[in-house]
């Protein structure tokens, strides 16, 4: 894959786990029959629940989950590379992973990432936000080498640490996914220009399908899903918070391009800070 159509899918989820699945794939077939080759789905595409004792009565164990069968067959059936931006996996009586699956076109799952960092914050609109009290954090970045199509895995607050994506561009990633639930009031001040950002720091392109609008549980998520080339220009975005489709054509030789203007990559370097105390 060195050219090709990708789609990010942006949901508005909810508390049941089989109406989210349903909704997901009629967007996923919306996109495959749009052209797309690699589509994505954001962060907690099967359930959206701040409850944490509905979730985990609601959620199973990876085995047990019949979404990972539907997102397969989907794969399958559209001949694409399919991300589901995560799924709430139970991992034991009272923790969860907040899990990424990347299926090839042939339905197989090509690769896991489990989301490294914990939204844990307190926010001045009063809300509050305890994400390691529910969730395990994964152990590793992955990076999945698919052909010419270097593809590094991520989810939500991941973007607000950059060594994370330099880290997988320095191991060969062109294409940074980015899927989220980002909170309406962090969306507003930060989600376009975090992104924007991790694509030109990196000369990667950055799709990130995000959840949208006003939640069953209450919460309340940013949307404008986006694709962002290496120089940092807007390919698509979503115009608000509706779940819909959004797509763009991707070329890889454009990384490369913006990686020989500004080879940064390959210059970085690490310092010794002076520090001074008056």
């Amino acid at each position: 894959m060195t050219k090709f159509r990708a789609a990010c899918v942006q949901m508005r989820s909810g508390i049941d786990r089989a109406q989210n699945t349903k909704d997901a794939l009629s967007l996923i077939a919306e996109a495959a029959k749009d052209g797309a080759k690699f589509v994505a789905t954001p962060e907690m595409t099967n359930v959206v629940d701040r409850n944490p004792r509905r979730m985990f009565e609601n959620i199973a164990a990876e085995d047990d989950m019949p979404e990972i069968a539907a997102f397969s067959a989907a794969a399958e059936a559209n001949k694409i590379w399919l991300l589901a931006g995560s799924f709430a996996v139970k991992v034991a009586d009272k923790r969860a992973a907040n899990r990424a699956f990347l299926f090839g076109p042939d339905g197989r799952i090509v690769a896991k990432y489990d989301k490294l960092h914990m939204f844990d914050v307190d926010l001045p609109n009063g809300e509050s936000w305890k994400e390691s009290a529910v969730y395990q954090p994964g152990p590793h970045p992955v990076l999945v080498d698919a052909d010419e199509a270097k593809i590094g895995l991520s989810i939500c607050y991941d973007v607000r640490f950059p060594r994370l994506y330099r880290t997988l561009a320095q191991s060969g990633a062109t294409i940074l996914c980015v899927p989220a639930a980002f909170t309406k009031q962090t969306g507003e001040a930060h989600w376009k220009t975090l992104l924007t950002a991790r694509a030109i720091e990196n000369g990667a392109f950055v799709i990130a399908p995000a959840q949208g609008g006003k939640h069953e549980d209450g919460r309340e998520t940013y949307g404008h899903s986006l694709i962002i080339d290496p120089w940092g220009k807007v390919l698509a975005e979503a115009p608000g918070d509706e779940p819909c489709v959004i797509s763009a054509d991707i070329d890889l030789d454009r990384a490369f391009e913006a990686r020989q203007r500004i080879p940064n990559l390959s210059l970085e370097q690490t310092f010794d800070v002076n520090i001074v105390k008056p």
